[in-house]
């Protein structure tokens, strides 16, 4: 590649290397290893969520090599840099989940300040677990840089052993982390012997790279490539293979040409393109976490986009890619059947994806779409004229129980079983849900109702994978409902419906009920409502004792239940774009 000159006068880099007063700052640079060239480049910040926590994270550090090769090759210079994550996978179950959705904030907030008191001019930013992708994001589009995001990539699918002491469900389908915790709950149940859940336990997760179904990390994922901040097709093969090595240095060498065509990540994010982000949601049977992380990314770019917004989209959006948790396929099998491209041309037939949106290499959605020639296999991928179903595989919900929204996950359920009446049988946490779950010291058709753990509330707003995978583990998935404050991981099964709004904390409705209260839940008619009159609530609301105290009185979970918003606008803890006095590119 030819090498190219850049004007530094525009852009922040020339705060610390350009001009006899940055002397200084020259001589640290100069102090690792580069050259005078190098350092009148534009300089890049490469970062990454490398941890030793998981095997979502392991590989990044890796990767981010190949992404430096290819700023180099454009006439860049990268500097790599690292940021925290949370994985879910770990955090779950248990008091470590309350870290999770605060260090979504925390990730942003950390590349903000790296990439300011550095004056770094663009960034390639690799994720791998499920808030790192958001948190990625809400970065770039907070900063307002020449920006491309990568995906760190999909853990490959797990086989059992053939042998009779593993039931054979579980020998016959791959594998991810979503089967083990299924597992425990057949564990409990007394359906698994110890050595069958210790052999299943070592071949689940064979490999590096994020959990494998369409939960949270590939759904952002996809939504990194739908919303335009991703290369088309980076986000989908798996983290061990090689040729990820390709998709990162051409992401090194994309971050470049934007830098020279000045084309900045709020000029990829706009409404258009969250919308057509919604939508790859909707059609793959995505997380529900999506309807938290798109209003939030919205809020880095000054854009309302709420979860109402959101729901609005899945609502007519047909759902045709058949991927766990409520299908059967993973994610290395939609990268086989030509990925987020060719799900994204379905959608382009049927009119409901805006091609003018700007992508990351330069070029439109529509033209890139342009030169995908492969089409949809009728196996992972149908065509959308014969969807699984005709609506997404997410669902909003609103009534008197929950007036700022809800959110549930219908894919893979049956239209017939989109409708639950039952009493509640409410819980004060996860911890007490889970007891009574392992007890069994609840009824079929029972609405399992978890309060206080909403973003304020718990705080942090954890999931509850843990809870849904026992009662899916004892075969009670369709037999009860679940609503929750909290949220739930993009691996859940069964009819469980999260982000109630206002939470418990807040004095929402969810705090009022009690046991035996009468709660309908209708994901065909979108209602989540309570059998109670306003009278009765306002009475009840009047006798609330207040939010239950939590035992964080110290510390960042304390500092983000202080500072974070309603869960409908995408629990943000700053005022965002709309409240901005300047851009970083032009102090």
């Amino acid at each position: 590649m030819l090498k190219r000159k850049f004007d530094k006068s525009k852009l922040p880099s020339r705060h610390v290397t350009e001009g006899p007063e940055r002397a200084p700052h020259r001589s640290y640079m100069y102090a690792m290893g580069l050259s005078d060239e190098e350092i009148h480049q534009p300089l890049v910040g490469v970062a990454t969520c490398w941890n030793e926590a998981a095997p979502c994270n392991i590989s990044l550090s890796r990767q981010a090599q190949a992404v430096k090769l290819g700023v180099k090759a454009a006439s860049g210079t990268p500097r790599e840099f690292t940021t925290i994550t949370v994985t879910d996978g770990i955090a779950m179950g248990h008091e470590g989940m309350r870290s999770s959705l605060a260090s979504r904030e925390a990730i942003a907030d950390t590349v903000e300040l790296t990439m300011r008191g550095h004056c770094y001019d663009a960034i390639v930013g690799l994720a791998g677990c499920d808030k790192s992708l958001p948190g990625m994001m809400m970065a770039m589009v907070r900063l307002n840089v020449p920006s491309v995001f990568i995906y760190g990539g999909s853990i490959l699918p797990g086989k059992a052993p053939q042998v009779d002491e593993i039931p054979e469900d579980f020998r016959t389908r791959d594998l991810t982390v979503q089967d083990m915790f299924e597992a425990v709950g057949r564990h409990q149940n007394h359906e698994m012997s110890d050595a069958a859940l210790d052999m299943l336990e070592r071949v689940a997760c064979p490999s590096a790279g994020a959990c494998g179904g369409q939960f949270t990390a590939n759904t952002m994922a996809c939504v990194s490539e739908a919303i335009g901040l991703a290369l088309m097709n980076s986000s989908g093969m798996p983290a061990p293979y090689e040729s990820r090595d390709q998709y990162a240095e051409a992401s090194g060498q994309a971050v470049m040409d934007l830098i020279e065509k000045n084309i900045r990540a709020r000029d990829v994010v706009t409404r258009k393109s969250l919308e057509n982000a919604a939508r790859v949601v909707a059609c793959t049977g995505g997380s529900t976490n999506a309807g938290l992380h798109l209003p939030a990314i919205a809020h880095e770019a000054g854009i309302d986009f709420f979860l109402d917004d959101v729901c609005e989209i899945f609502r007519d959006t047909p759902y045709f890619v058949d991927l766990k948790p409520g299908g059967q396929f993973v994610a290395k099998d939609l990268y086989d059947a030509g990925g987020i491209p060719v799900v994204m041309k379905e959608l382009r037939k049927a009119g409901l994806i805006h091609e003018d949106c700007m992508t990351a290499t330069g070029e439109t959605i529509g033209e890139e779409l342009d030169k995908i020639t492969r089409n949809a296999d009728g196996r992972v991928i149908y065509p959308i004229e014969t969807p699984l179903t005709k609506t997404g595989g997410v669902v909003g919900l609103k009534g008197n129980l929950a007036p700022e929204g809800a959110i549930v996950k219908v894919a893979g359920i049956e239209p017939q079983h989109q409708r639950f009446v039952g009493p509640a049988r409410v819980f004060e946490s996860e911890e007490e849900a889970f007891a009574a779950v392992k007890a069994r010291t609840y009824k079929e058709g029972d609405v399992i109702v978890i309060r206080n753990e909403g973003p304020a509330g718990g705080p942090g707003m954890r999931e509850m994978l843990a809870t849904t995978a026992a009662l899916s583990g004892q075969g009670m998935g369709k037999k009860v409902a679940l609503i929750t404050d909290g949220r739930f991981s993009g691996a859940t099964r069964g009819f469980c419906v999260g982000h109630v709004g206002p939470e418990s904390a807040h004095g929402g409705p969810i705090a009022l009920l009690k046991t035996g209260d009468v709660i309908t839940i209708d994901a065909v008619s979108g209602e989540l409502s309570v059998d109670l009159s306003d009278e009765e609530l306002a009475k009840r609301k009047e006798a609330w004792p207040g939010a239950r105290p939590t035992n964080y009185a110290s510390g960042a979970l304390w500092k983000y239940a202080q500072l974070v918003g309603a869960t409908y606008k995408g629990a943000v803890t700053h005022p965002g774009a709309q409240a901005e006095t300047h851009d970083y590119m032009d102090l």
